[in-house]
């Protein structure tokens, strides 16, 4: 089935303005140039707290509300009015009548028919009727209900229903695929790639981002959301006391998603920067200037079903990558897999010591194999 001139509602799980595009964003908006795409906004799985983020997101979610869809970046964007509070049955009585109507409405104002449903929240269930979809797809690129605040047994009571409907299941890490294997059987294991044309361009002569720049080498970069409940904060700051004379710079969000988090060991290590975020298109310019690309993860219920977007980033901008032992990584040869401190700061001796063009251009190649129209290709195929 060709992805070209469908009308395609998608149901995501974050807003459409963000400091940190994840896959959602990525393939809605590759989607959306060849497709008509309604991008209905995050349904506020995740309790909101009382800080000033969620407040701010709070009161920027009413506003655009009012205004119904609104064409951003080639799509329309719904922001749906709905009640955070996912473990009330009224509540989600309530949300599902909230959102059959306002998704109805947007979508009939733009004439779409049958159009494709794209789900990555299960919630998505309340529109099948509605909608009546051509097909649909359920995008299972995260362990939703295990994040911090959201009312798991409701999330996982609604994913079970949504992917019984679902014509194609995929999912982007080896442990989320063989739960959605238990509940379907049209599941297409699709783990997170990367825009590599435009990483690629790190390998390029041009600006290094000024703050990366200024610190001391080695230079060992994390992007990403700069949260407590991914990230193993206490083996940044032991691999900072190891190795003081090193610079680890975290660049990305602070707290985004879990702004309660507690990052005060970090703010205190010397040799941590948190550079604090930068547009997609200025990440190449960091990149740049790195030694190596990090993705220093907790393993956790969170992170075990993880497969980061950062990890072909890396590799296209021909870092060595080294992660954790997050067990979706287990199979990436090109990723090397440590286990503390000790193994991480062993690694990056290692890789500063054969480090070369030559080895970054290899990597480079290697990952283009895993980029955007790679995976819209599959997907097409999948659907038949």
């Amino acid at each position: 089935m060709r992805l070209v001139g469908r009308d395609i509602v998608c149901v995501g799980t974050a807003d459409w303005a963000t400091e940190l595009p994840i896959n959602q964003h990525q393939l809605m908006r590759r989607l959306a140039a060849r497709n008509r795409v309604l991008f209905v906004e995050s349904l506020g799985l995740r309790r909101p707290q009382l800080a000033s983020r969620d407040l701010r997101r709070i009161g920027r979610r009413l506003r655009a509300a009012l205004r119904g869809a609104r064409p951003v970046d080639g799509l329309h964007v719904l922001s749906p009015l709905v009640l955070p509070f996912h473990g009330s049955t009224a509540a989600r009585a309530l949300n599902r009548r909230l959102l059959r109507l306002q998704v109805a409405r947007a979508a009939r104002r733009l004439e779409m028919e049958r159009p494709l449903l794209w789900a990555y929240a299960p919630q998505a269930e309340a529109l099948l009727d509605r909608l009546d979809p051509a097909r649909v797809i359920y995008h299972c690129v995260d362990d939703v209900a295990a994040q911090k605040g959201v009312d798991a047994e409701s999330f996982r009571r609604a994913e079970q229903r949504f992917v019984a409907a679902a014509d194609l299941v995929l999912a982007s890490a080896p442990s989320l695929a063989g739960r959605m294997r238990e509940l379907a059987t049209n599941v297409l294991y699709a783990p997170n790639v990367a825009d590599t044309d435009l990483f690629a361009t790190a390998l390029e002569p041009g600006p290094v981002d000024p703050a990366v720049a200024a610190l001391p080498r080695p230079r060992l970069v994390f992007q990403g959301a700069v949260v407590a409940t991914k990230l193993d904060v206490a083996l940044l700051v032991e691999v900072a006391r190891r190795r003081p004379e090193w610079s680890i710079a975290l660049i990305g969000p602070r707290g985004a998603g879990d702004p309660g988090g507690d990052l005060s060991a970090l703010d205190a290590a010397a040799g941590v920067h948190l550079l604090g975020p930068r547009a997609e298109r200025d990440l190449p310019a960091a990149l740049r200037g790195a030694d190596a690309g990090l993705i220093p993860y907790a393993i956790n219920d969170l992170t075990r079903s993880v497969f980061p977007m950062k990890v072909y980033e890396y590799l296209a901008a021909g870092l060595p990558a080294i992660a954790t032992r997050l067990p979706a990584l287990e199979d990436v040869d090109a990723v090397e897999r440590v286990g503390d401190a000790a193994g991480l700061v062993a690694a990056v001796e290692r890789e500063l010591a054969l480090d070369s063009p030559q080895r970054r251009g290899e990597r480079s190649r290697a990952a283009r194999e895993h980029s955007w129209p790679a995976r819209i290709a599959e997907i097409e195929a999948a659907l038949g």
